[in-house]
């Protein structure tokens, strides 16, 4: 089985102004393609593992095969981690329900969190991700990962997450990072995540 490139539930453009159009083909399109094409093109040195869901290469990174593991990391979780991005991006969508809650109940309020995630986004160096997860204890947590390192690896849950490469945010931004950061809290799909948090048992406000 060859993992596709996910296809994307919106425009290239409905993330205006806030993340435009020409970045989100380049970034989709191409850069997404090219994490999606490398990571099939490994797999295919290794028949057996052709009923794996992508995911479960993260998840289990020590069993993979050694001679494509590098690879895997790479490319495998460049793929996982882009495809996940897509999902939680839509404007005008406010935050509410249970995340909402258990968000106040950790970082004392949405603000706090707000400036705690923005914190990790630009504290980055170089290439990488910021995350909003859930931890071994079902616990909101956040953590930064870098190049395509994923959650999954060391026993986290995703929820919310930030690409900070540059190929996604420089052709509006340029090097104003911050900007980026900072519009991006406009593009969440909040209702996604809530669905997400609720699915993974996350602990609501009783059980914090």
């Amino acid at each position: 089985m060859k993992f596709e490139l996910p296809k994307l539930e919106y425009e290239y453009d409905s993330l205006e102004p806030f993340i435009d159009e020409a970045t989100m083909k380049l970034h989709h399109d191409k850069h997404h393609q090219t994490y999606t094409d490398k990571f099939n093109e490994a797999l295919e040195k290794h028949p057996e593992l052709k009923f794996k869901d992508a995911e479960e290469f993260l998840i289990n990174l020590n069993d993979v095969p050694e001679d494509i593991r590098i690879v895997v990391r790479n490319h495998g979780g460049g793929y996982v981690n882009h495809s996940f991005f897509w999902e939680i991006l839509k404007k005008n969508v406010e935050i509410s329900g249970k995340i909402k809650i258990a968000i106040d109940k950790k970082f004392g309020s949405f603000d706090n969190f707000k400036k705690e995630f923005s914190t990790n986004a630009l504290g980055v160096f170089g290439s990488g991700w910021a995350w909003l997860v859930l931890n071994e204890k079902k616990e909101l947590e956040i953590i930064k990962t870098q190049n395509q390192d994923s959650p999954l690896t060391i026993g986290k849950i995703p929820l919310l997450v930030i690409d900070v490469w540059e190929h996604a945010y420089y052709l509006k931004y340029q090097n104003r990072r911050a900007e980026y950061v900072e519009n991006f809290f406009n593009v969440i799909n909040w209702g996604h995540i809530e669905k997400n948090f609720q699915m993974k048992g996350g602990k609501n406000e009783n059980k914090i």
